[in-house]
């Protein structure tokens, strides 16, 4: 079933008070950004994060950014600052690569518990700005308390080949999926590698709701491969998935359609 929704809040189904964790490729940092100044702009406190690495921000996707190594000086700013800014993004430290260094996953659980902020969007693995990736033995670092995750995968990576030039670590990939180096992504290896316990989803809390987003989406070229692709996610009838959502997280309206599973 197909639903045109324009908000990734109701695209989503965002609760009040979610830690949202996002792990994949193709677009994490950006769908984060996106998410967090449309809650704010609905007059909700929230937080940007991340428990690995991330480049700077741009001063257009966050007001204030707080660099602090001691988690009791954080959070103290934070709280000095969370009336002040709807949007802060938290992280403990700048690298020499320029990434920025972030939180740790317990540091999410102790600001879940601040009863001034609305939502924690953490950006929880690393994907080298591929579309698809495959997590190592370290990876991906989800909070505990995370209640929903979105794992994201760019559409662009159907339909290309299993290299280091289109995915990020196509070494797990390939032993995760038994596909040869160099063969064709398909959808049908892209829904198992998204729905695999040890693939993109990879350490999701037990209780938490899984809501894949497909990015990357040309709504004049791709739809009909989007929507075969969401399909064939949820014919895995994984039990934490009940939907997927299509879109362009760099657009101003980033969802293009939500496919959710049939119920009969």
């Amino acid at each position: 079933m197909a639903q045109t929704i324009n908000s990734l809040r109701q695209a989503f189904g965002i609760h009040q008070r979610e830690v949202i964790s996002l792990v994949g490729g193709g677009g994490k940092t950006t769908l984060m950004f996106a998410l967090a100044q449309e809650l704010a702009s609905i007059g909700s406190s929230v937080i940007t994060t991340t428990t690995t690495k991330i480049f700077e921000p741009l001063p257009s996707q966050t007001p204030l950014l707080l660099l602090e190594a001691d988690e009791e000086e954080m959070i103290r700013l934070l709280l000095e600052n969370v009336n002040r800014y709807r949007h802060i993004t938290l992280a403990s430290e700048k690298l020499t690569s320029g990434k920025l260094n972030g939180i740790s996953p317990e540091l999410v659980s102790r600001l879940a518990k601040v009863n001034r902020l609305s939502y924690i969007i953490v950006e929880a693995d690393g994907a080298a700005r591929k579309s698809l990736k495959a997590p190592n033995p370290t990876e991906p670092v989800i909070p505990s308390n995370t209640s929903l995750v979105i794992p994201i995968v760019g559409l662009d990576a159907l339909g290309s080949r299993l290299t280091e030039e289109n995915v990020f670590r196509p070494q797990i990939v390939s032993k995760l999926l038994g596909l040869p180096l160099g063969e064709v992504i398909s959808a049908e290896s892209i829904a198992t590698l998204m729905t695999h316990p040890q693939g993109i989803i990879k350490g999701s809390p037990d209780r938490a709701r899984i809501v894949p987003f497909i990015n990357k989406v040309d709504i004049d070229k791709d739809l009909a491969k989007a929507r075969d692709l969401a399909s064939k996610i949820l014919a895995v009838k994984h039990p934490q998935i009940k939907q997927v959502v299509l879109g362009q997280a760099q657009l101003p309206q980033p969802v293009i359609e939500v496919i959710s599973m049939e119920v009969r």
